[in-house]
């Protein structure tokens, strides 16, 4: 009877994957998706001809449109949907957000995500109900300070469009970007002017995802890419003066992982 029984349902373990082939569709195929970011989503930035949302609309049939700039920090997101209200653009299924690297390299304060303070409440625990004071929060909206530029973006987001599909992605790991004399950045194994590490603000990122109730996929962790190591400057635009902008490469690298990664996320 046993065997009969584990037969049965290896059989069916195996018939699996011929099922799910025929029948499977990637749940963003096809839908229409905003990409706000900066630098590394920007369509007007040349270190790569192909950019990861490019490759996830050759593969998903996946309708972009792009408001991301070079130099966008977090506080650009407000802007952004200005733009694209202003444009008419509307008409989608889900936004996904690729900010933050130029928060850290502009060392801006990380912040809290909520304010405190006491208030009164009715509240019942085994009696009848009574006024108790208890501490209250609601979310910082400070737009001088990370997270609160991040509570401002994603309240202003969900209270326009509270229909829509919102994923966050951290920040990838960033090594040195030699633009010119104004613009020199060294890697991110140096604190910036507030002795923050890079780190500092992945791990907020990823924080938002329960304050905010949002996904967030850690491109920082699973896309692979890691400039510090010279055997992975093949990814980016140049090995000596650029490896903050993933090259033609670097953006496969991560589309792939975003194909995967959002598998799990629905975007309706």
């Amino acid at each position: 009877m046993k065997k009969n029984i584990l037969l049965s349902a290896l059989t069916f373990a195996l018939a699996m994957p011929v099922m799910a082939q025929n029948s499977f569709t990637h749940p963003w195929q096809g839908k229409k998706v905003v990409y706000i970011g900066d630098s590394i989503t920007d369509p007007r930035n040349n270190a790569s001809s192909m950019k990861y949302w490019d490759f996830l609309q050759e593969w998903l049939d996946i309708t972009p449109y792009v408001p991301a700039r070079s130099g966008f920090q977090w506080n650009s997101v407000t802007r952004q949907m200005e733009r694209m209200q202003a444009e008419g653009w509307d008409d989608f299924d889900a936004i996904l957000i690729f900010l933050g690297t130029n928060d850290y390299n502009h060392s801006v304060p990380l912040g809290e995500w909520f304010d405190e303070q006491y208030g009164m409440v009715e509240f019942a625990e085994g009696s009848p109900k009574k006024p108790v004071l208890r501490r209250h929060r609601q979310p910082a909206m400070d737009p001088q300070t990370f997270r609160g530029r991040i509570n401002i973006a994603l309240d202003t987001l969900k209270k326009t469009w509270p229909d829509k599909q919102i994923v966050l992605l951290t920040p990838i790991h960033r090594a040195g970007f030699f633009h010119a004399e104004t613009n020199w950045q060294p890697d991110e194994n140096y604190t910036n002017a507030l002795g923050l590490y890079i780190d500092d603000y992945v791990r907020a990122v990823k924080e938002a995802g329960n304050v905010w109730a949002v996904p967030v996929i850690d491109l920082n962790a699973v896309s692979g890419l890691f400039p510090m190591l010279d055997c992975h400057a093949p990814y980016f635009r140049d090995a000596d003066n650029d490896r903050l902008h993933p090259n033609d490469e670097g953006h496969k690298r991560m589309a792939k992982t975003l194909f995967y990664q959002l598998l799990a996320i629905p975007c309706l």
